[in-house]
Order: structure tokens, then sequence, then C-alpha cells
């Protein structure tokens, strides 16, 4: 078994197994038949890796590991990882090998009020390995979070959120026709998602995406705002200003990356979206 990688998120990291799927398939956009199988949940499940992380600030609170899974089924125009779409392109990995990793900073991780993130690509793909590994994880008094686009969110059940701390819920867009151009997925089943995490009372933080020209419109944002104040366990937005580190990887990939030439959301725009969230009376980075 190929031994998993630490190391940045922006780095190109293909598994031999994941190219050959994509070269047969041709459409790298496609969603492969291997991205969406379900795994029975036995022995010591194997999971798909990019990398992951030691020491992230930004993925939930305190100290966290965060593990990249390989996996998606959304196609986002700002995607930074599209190295992670096709679930085999991550490098195969055991529950008990990804605790043994993880195991090493547990005591660190707890004692700097952090924990563990799953993040991707996106980790309802991989749900038996993402709740094996999460319940691993609670064992060891570890705080748990996954980011995730909630597009999968019926796959879990009211008793798998249990052993979910945190949810980072990246809702892209207010408006479903703006949603479906930037994802190329519906909108709706985020929205299911993020009522049902809020009617549990299963803490979350929103995570917007803005980009200039594409998300930033007035009247997107008012909608995402609509959403998150109605989402009674929402402890913080976050709206994220878009960057061109990604890019790198579209061009090594052979895709056509359609925002090369957006720049960055200056600090007017950023101020006014943050505006609009605050006016909501909620919590706003």
């Amino acid at each position: 078994m190929t031994e998993p990688r630490v190391g940045s998120r922006y780095e190109l990291k293909v598994d031999e197994e994941g190219a050959h799927e994509s070269a047969v398939a041709h459409d790298y956009f496609a969603v492969h038949p291997g991205d969406v199988e379900e795994v029975a949940d036995e022995g010591d499940l194997l999971g798909y890796v990019h990398s992951y992380e030691v020491g992230s600030t930004v993925d939930g609170p305190g100290i966290r590991f965060v593990a990249f899974l390989s996996g998606c089924l959304l196609r986002c125009q700002y995607c930074h990882n599209p190295d992670t779409w096709h679930k085999r392109n991550g490098y195969p990995v055991t529950v008990s090998r990804a605790m043994g990793e993880i195991s090493k900073y547990a005591h660190v991780l707890k004692t700097c009020r952090g924990g563990i993130t799953l993040s991707g690509g996106e980790p309802m793909v991989q749900r038996p390995f993402v709740l094996r590994l999460f319940r691993r994880c609670k064992e060891l008094g570890l705080h748990t979070c996954m980011d995730t686009s909630g597009r999968l969110g019926d796959r879990f059940t009211d008793q798998d959120l249990m052993d979910i701390d945190l949810h980072l819920l990246d809702i892209k867009s207010g408006d479903p026709e703006i949603y479906q151009k930037v994802t190329r997925q519906p909108l709706q089943p985020t929205l299911d998602y993020a009522y049902r995490l809020s009617a549990l009372g299963r803490p979350l933080w929103v995570r917007y995406v803005l980009v200039p020209g594409l998300t930033d419109s007035y009247d997107n944002v008012e909608k995402v705002a609509d959403i998150c104040a109605q989402l009674t366990s929402l402890e913080r937005v976050e709206v994220l200003r878009f960057h061109q580190m990604g890019s790198d990887k579209w061009k090594e990939l052979g895709l056509d990356y359609t925002l090369k030439d957006c720049e960055a959301p200056d600090a007017a725009l950023t101020e006014r979206v943050r505006g609009q969230f605050r006016s909501r009376g909620l919590t706003v980075y």
C-alpha cells in the first residue's frame, strides 16, 4: 500500500490507478462510476486520500490535522483541487493506517483545542471510511469536523451526524442557476442538508467563496445571507476570497481554466459582502 502523503493541498497528486481511469473515461469533468460506488462497511476499511496537513488553523477551530480525501461530484470553476475530483486519483489508505498517523498528534491537537478535519474533494463520497475514521477519533477524544458541500447528505443518517462535531458547509451560491453554472450540480441538496443540520442542532460554519464576476452579485449574496439567517445552529460565516493558487493544477491536467484572468476581490467588495451577512446579525469572518 502506498504511504499517505503529507504536504500542501496545492500540490498536484494523482495516483496511477486514478490517472488510468481518467484517461480511459476521456472526459475528466464527467463523474466516473468509481466516484460514486458504495463500499461495504466491513473489515479494515479502505479510503482514498489525496494528502494530509498537520497544523492547519483555517479548517476549523484550533490546530488541526486535515486529511484531503479524493472524490467529488462538483466541478467548481474555481476548484483548487481538481486532482481530487475522481476518487481513485487518491492513494489507498486503510482506517488503521490513517489512525496510526493521526494518533501521533492526538495529544497536541487536544492541547491546542483542535482536532481532525476531513476535507477534499468531498468526504461524503467515502461515507463508510469517513464515519469509521470519525468514530475512532472520537474514541481518542478528538474534535471532528467535515468540510462538505452537502451534495450527498442524504447518504448520512441522523445517527451518523452525531460523531461529526462541526460541519464546514460550502454554499457556493444562493441562486440555483448560478450554483449550477459554478458547480455543474443542483443547489437544492445542499440547502436540504443545511436545514437538516439546523433542525438537528448540529453546529456548522458556512463558507462562501467570493469570486468577482461570478458569485459577487448583490442579489446572489442576499440569497445566501437569507439562507444563513434561517440556520439556528450556524455559528459563523466565512467569506473566502477567490485566489489563483490552484490554477497551475488545471494547466497540468490539461483542463481549461475559465477564471485564469479573474482577480481576487478587493477590500471594498469583500467588506460589502461581509456587511450583507452581518446585516442579518450573523458572525462573519
